[in-house]
């Protein structure tokens, strides 16, 4: 028979290890955000036009396709976090793992797409 009290039978178990480094990770990438957009938008209304060679030409620049594929990689990884919360949250414990396979997929091969477009204009292909 152990003489723990109840405070020190749950000590150190829980998601409270857990979950400050994810809200930490949602600060960080929502901070990434709020930069990289500003970026964004203050580069989308200095073109000197919108035409699709006008964007090409802009996006051609290293200056601007690694801070728009940086966009890239932290809105979707922010997407995921947020998403992943949603799903373990609200799902039944049958559905949550398929639930975060999907999501996982989509992410990946969403972003995928997006870089992909960014280095395929950035490299010159999209003429």
């Amino acid at each position: 028979m152990e003489s723990k009290t109840s405070i020190g039978r749950v000590r150190g178990l829980g998601s409270a290890r857990h979950g400050a480094h994810h809200w930490w990770r949602q600060r960080l990438t929502a901070g990434g955000n709020l930069l990289l957009m500003v970026w964004f938008v203050a580069s989308i209304a200095r073109l000197p036009g919108y035409e699709r060679q006008d964007v090409v030409n802009w996006l051609s620049s290293p200056w601007a396709a690694l801070p728009m594929a940086l966009l890239i990689l932290n809105v979707f990884y922010h997407f995921r976090l947020g998403l992943q919360v949603v799903i373990e949250d609200y799902q039944h414990e049958e559905s949550r793992f398929v639930m975060m396979v999907l999501l996982n997929l989509f992410v990946v091969a969403a972003g995928a797409t997006a870089i992909f477009s960014i280095l395929k204009i950035a490299f010159g292909a999209a003429a």
